[in-house]
């Protein structure tokens, strides 16, 4: 996937978000009044800002994140890609789980920050390690732990919304007063809003993965093949630990920053040996309707699919 084709879908997606939001957000404000909206609006708003300034502190404390020993080769190649990305080097740091992974993440409390996971340091070797960090830099790059957390407001908007006029509508009913069935339906359409637009949140975040992807290509040399090399083992890998009986929910929370979904990468992994040859069986296995139905409700694009795009950056 091209990167102009990639900001085209983001921009279009955008668009779509934007466009549903402010034509149903017209419509209750029409029926309601501006106070009630309003104020929900800014509650939910103020919750998210909190969220993303805090959400560091807490990220940190559930997957153990430390800062990397001084002097560590971490520190070296992180800083390289950054200069590189045209940012400045965010903070190292290492979490201490087994799932082999790696995010950003950040806020104005903490300024911007890069972990790699246990897991990864003992899966992937030095040079996919590096197309990893590259994709997670792309992420700070293309400011995308600020866009998602903006856009994300908006479904939580309307199912705040849509609870409040069904409770509304069933009490104006009970007390036999206005016209509690059309306060119930816009309620119920208010929800249905809610879910589409969750779903057009969950396909920007897969076109963001795309995207910082193709940074990780673009960035670094031969980046396009190390990164594949690297997400196929994480797949592997997290499939392998599954099987040994981790528990992969317990680190589901934070998802949507890692490189990949640990849950996902469960049903997208083959037993296969080899080092390209693992990636070329991923790119050839055909997607079942389940497969695509399921990505449909992922915040990362199937392994498969992320492979192929990956394949338009190789030399």
């Amino acid at each position: 996937m091209s990167l102009w084709k990639l900001k085209l879908g983001m921009i279009g997606t955008l668009a779509l978000i934007i466009g549903v939001t402010t034509l149903f957000l017209a419509i209750i404000l029409e029926y309601m009044g501006m106070l009630t909206p309003l104020t929900l609006i800014i509650f939910v708003a103020a919750l998210n800002f909190a969220q993303w300034l805090f959400a560091p502190y807490l990220i940190e404390f559930v997957y153990k994140v430390k800062p990397v020993d001084p002097g560590h080769w971490l520190q070296e190649t992180v800083a390289k890609i950054a200069e590189r990305s045209g940012i400045a080097p965010p903070k190292v740091m290492l979490a201490e789980i087994p799932v082999p992974n790696a995010f950003a993440y950040g806020s104005p409390l903490t300024g911007n920050r890069v972990a790699v996971t246990r897991g990864l340091l003992e899966s992937l070797r030095r040079e996919e390690i590096e197309a990893v960090l590259a994709h997670e830099i792309g992420h700070l790059v293309h400011r995308d732990v600020q866009v998602m957390m903006v856009v994300s407001i908006l479904p939580a908007i309307f199912y705040i919304i849509g609870r409040s006029l069904i409770l509304s509508g069933y009490y104006q009913r009970r007390d036999r007063e206005g016209s509690s069935g059309f306060v119930i339906l816009l309620g119920f359409a208010s929800l249905v809003v809610s879910f589409i637009l969750q779903l057009f949140v969950l396909g920007l975040s897969r076109l963001r993965e795309y995207y910082a992807d193709a940074h990780a290509a673009t960035t670094i040399e031969d980046g396009a093949t190390k990164l594949q090399l690297a997400l196929a083992k994480i797949v592997k890998d997290t499939s392998r630990l599954a099987k040994a009986g981790v528990n992969l929910a317990a680190f589901s929370d934070f998802r949507t920053l890692f490189i990949a979904d640990p849950t996902s990468s469960v049903r997208e992994a083959l037993e296969i040996r080899g080092d390209y040859r693992l990636v070329e069986e991923l790119k050839s296995q055909k997607l079942s309707f389940e497969s695509r139905l399921l990505e449909i409700f992922s915040t990362h694009p199937h392994i498969v699919k992320r492979l192929r795009a990956l394949d338009e950056f190789r030399k």
